[in-house]
């Protein structure tokens, strides 16, 4: 097989139990955002846009429904003569089947997957962040640099700096220390879970490291620390636009928000022809009715509106009954509001009826999730 100078493997499968009922029979790669897309439609596409033309899909938790939807990779342009997308999921060997355990096991036992492309170069992403990135730029600064590793990095604010794994730096962006979460950190350069690694590095760091006996093999934990205590060149590579990890009930709910005003993470392409790519649910169009009232929301195709809607987000087939009243939500896919019923800061999940003559959450500011 002819070689691709760089190859994507996409680590999908999360489970995402901090999003609750989102997850309960969904991988977390896979939940529903930003009114007709998935998680994980957002690093597909920066391999699309970036030109990173074969990715390997790495799954585990509840992965049907995330399989069934990257399918051959058609949605994203996978499905060409060079350019595919291929599920990887845990499988039977002649040492026997186990799940991955940990990032680092999960693509040290895909090496044979990596060695059929003969890549020089292997691009690592996690398939559940918010964010648009050209991987084409990363790998340039890669090679200027004459880079072992190369990780993308994100200015965060002080306080939440327990939260990340840390990069200390040289005046020449060369990482020198590695923290993983610390309480009191000395840099507020956070790791976005983005590698850029050089194949025969990337390999031989993944083999020398399954000889270790644990119960789990993590790249923040062990591969990382590895290459930097035996002074291989680890860089840092840093990002100035919009990224969010959307882990919880209310970072998913703040990122939805976050595409009703002016931020980086433009969905509409008015500063870039960086398209996000994603299913087309063929849905009739949009219908407001004569007493709808809609202000500052998107609203997807299938929605029917005869209540009042504002500063939300509704996905396809969205029913928002006569009386009601939707202010800063979030509907997924199919969820109906009954007549009369008000909720507010609130994510109603797929499919979802919310009964008529409802008050939910009105007066209160914390994040609600309605699920059956």
């Amino acid at each position: 097989m002819s070689q691709h100078e760089m190859i994507a493997m996409l680590l999908a499968g999360g489970k995402g139990t901090r999003l609750e009922a989102l997850t309960r029979k969904v991988a977390k790669p896979a939940v529903f955002f930003g009114g007709k897309y998935r998680i994980i439609d957002f690093p597909l596409s920066n391999c699309a846009n970036s030109n990173v033309n074969v990715i390997g899909v790495l799954t585990q938790y509840e992965s049907i429904q995330l399989n069934a939807y990257i399918g051959s990779g058609a949605y994203w342009g996978f499905d060409g003569i060079d350019s595919r997308a291929i599920i990887l999921a845990p499988r039977q060997k002649e040492t026997g089947a186990t799940w991955y355990q940990g990032t680092a096991n999960a693509i040290y036992h895909n090496i044979d997957f990596m060695d059929l492309y003969d890549p020089k170069y292997v691009l690592i992403l996690s398939g559940d962040h918010i964010y648009k990135m050209n991987y084409a730029k990363m790998l340039k600064f890669h090679k200027d640099n004459n880079a072992d590793l190369t990780i993308a990095v994100l200015t965060v604010p002080w306080e939440e700096t327990s939260r990340f794994g840390i990069m200390n730096t040289d005046e020449n962006h060369r990482i020198v220390k590695f923290d993983e979460k610390p309480k009191n950190a000395k840099s507020n350069l956070a790791s976005m879970g983005i590698y850029i690694f050089s194949y025969d590095v990337l390999k031989k760091y993944l083999e020398a490291d399954q000889k270790n006996v644990r119960d789990e093999y993590d790249f923040g934990k062990h591969i990382i620390p590895a290459l930097i205590q035996d002074n291989m060149k680890v860089m840092a590579y840093q990002f100035s636009g919009y990224w969010k990890d959307v882990g919880t009930i209310h970072s998913l709910w703040e990122a939805n928000m976050d595409l009703l005003t002016d931020t980086e993470l433009d969905l509409y392409n008015r500063q870039t022809n960086w398209k996000i790519y994603s299913e087309d649910t063929h849905s009739s169009p949009q219908y407001i009715g004569p007493n709808a009232n809609v202000e500052h929301s998107m609203i997807n195709q299938g929605c029917k509106i005869y209540g009042t809607v504002t500063h939300s987000v509704l996905f396809h087939d969205v029913v928002v009954e006569e009386g009601a009243e939707v202010v800063d939500c979030v509907l997924l896919p199919g969820s109906r509001i009954g007549k009369n019923t008000k909720i507010r800061r609130v994510i109603v999940n797929e499919k979802n009826t919310v009964a008529p003559d409802k008050i939910i959450n009105w007066d209160s500011d914390e994040i609600q999730l309605i699920a059956d």
